[in-house]
């Protein structure tokens, strides 16, 4: 339910303050009557997003053998990707974040054309609703050895509480004169995506490993589900979250930890970086 959360948290927060700036600028150039062009495409995003992880889902479970594991590695992988390249965009614009939101808004509000309005809304919110879809699949097929219908609701359930906290935060920081530091957000709810993530690639490589497809080298490398059975619930919540397996191969455990690696060695490039172009730096 926590990575559910999390990834509902983030994704939904973009499109949250991208509704509600638009809906503060109608509201100060006093235009309330185009509040509903930006509805409609707030809705109509919503339903596309919800069909899409529907489908996912279920092409995902009406698969067997080879191809189930074929598409659940691809997903767990593409997931991975698009998660990666979220935190590193993240960790460089987060401090720019709410300026660049403002000045997209602003143009479309600006024309008080109620098509610009509709595709703003419907854009900002279908991107990141497509986004999450995928990673609730990912996420769902990496708690796929704990009961089906436990796992949906679960998942369900995170990114219904997710996405309403996106809402509320949203609504607060235009509502009122609370300012959220969205660059320390998006660091502190990234680093728990790094770990999420770096399940999600080692998953991947344990589907491939199954195919044979990428060889396992030593299967298992160890056991220890003596003492952590990753069906128990406490083996299921760190499988969930980092990607634990009792009994993982070689490549499993070493596609985990080069990825956190590379992360962590593309995130202390990306901030020297950012140190020597600043002119504090000069």
């Amino acid at each position: 339910m926590l990575p559910s959360y999390l990834l509902s948290l983030r994704e939904g927060l973009e499109a949250a303050l991208i509704i509600g700036i638009a809906l503060g600028a109608l509201r100060q150039i006093r235009r309330p009557d185009l509040a509903p062009a930006v509805w409609l495409g707030t809705l109509s995003a919503a339903v596309v997003s919800t069909l899409a992880a529907i489908l996912l889902t279920q092409l995902g479970l009406s698969l067997q053998g080879s191809a189930e594991q074929v598409f659940e590695g691809i997903a767990m992988l593409l997931a991975a990707g698009i998660l990666t390249w979220m935190i590193f965009w993240m960790n460089s614009e987060g401090q720019h974040l709410r300026a660049q939101l403002e000045n997209g808004v602003s143009r479309a509000v600006s024309s008080a054309d109620r098509r610009a309005l509709y595709w703003l809304a419907f854009v900002a919110v279908v991107r990141e609703g497509i986004e999450l879809a995928l990673f609730l699949t990912a996420s769902f097929f990496v708690g796929n050895n704990a009961d089906v219908d436990s796992n949906t609701i679960q998942i369900l359930a995170g990114a219904t509480l997710g996405l309403g906290t996106a809402a509320l935060l949203g609504w607060t920081l235009f509502a009122t004169t609370v300012r959220l530091d969205l660059r320390r957000f998006f660091q502190v709810t990234g680093f728990l995506l790094v770990l999420f993530s770096a399940g999600l690639v080692a998953h991947g490589v344990h589907e491939f490993n199954e195919l044979s497809w990428i060889p396992a080298v030593i299967d298992p490398l160890w056991d220890v589900n003596a003492f952590i059975d990753e069906t128990s619930l406490p083996g299921q919540l760190l499988r969930t979250l980092f990607g634990y397996n009792g009994n993982p191969s070689l490549t499993e455990v070493a596609a985990y930890f080069f990825y956190l690696l590379l992360i962590g060695l593309g995130l202390i490039r990306s901030r020297v970086r950012r140190t020597t172009l600043s002119p504090s730096g000069a």
